[in-house]
């Protein structure tokens, strides 16, 4: 290795220097059995994001609308406490929120059965405090997905 490639490899990023040095990541939820593309393989950022972002905009309308009646400072509170009751109640009973079946996701455990109730509230409360669904290992499930025994795929 050069001084050029040396100093460069740093700008790729250690994935991009240990691709080159011949070591092999496959694809994501390769590790944890499921298809590369389509239905049961891991979920995109992008779909993930927009499920959430579906999810929240449902939860301020609801506390907005019905609980806060327009006092605006209260209303991201209720929301987020709407957001949590919704996301135990829907992946608890079907796997998925609003959010996520418009985008055509479900949230199953990793060994392929339902999540457990226990698991459902460590799961919702983790998404709801924000940062453990900010950190994502390299199969894209964030913390709180893996402290939850969970994984997101496509339907």
């Amino acid at each position: 290795m050069d001084n050029r490639q040396a100093l460069g490899s740093w700008l790729s990023g250690p994935r991009a220097a240990a691709e080159e040095a011949g070591v092999d990541f496959g694809y994501r939820g390769q590790q944890l059995g499921l298809p590369e593309e389509g239905p049961g393989s891991i979920a995109r950022p992008g779909r993930r994001l927009g499920a959430l972002a579906v999810d929240w905009a449902l939860c301020m309308l609801i506390a907005y609308g019905l609980i806060t009646d327009g006092y605006r400072q209260a209303t991201g509170n209720w929301a987020l406490l709407i957001l949590l009751v919704l996301s135990v109640l829907t992946v608890g009973t079907i796997g998925s929120t609003p959010g996520k079946r418009l985008f055509g996701l479900r949230v199953v455990s990793v060994n392929g059965g339902r999540l457990g109730l226990l698991r459902v509230v460590v799961r919702s409360v983790l998404v709801c405090l924000a940062i453990p669904a900010l950190i994502w290992d390299r199969d894209g499930r964030g913390l709180h997905d893996r402290f939850a025994g969970a994984v997101q795929v496509r339907i």
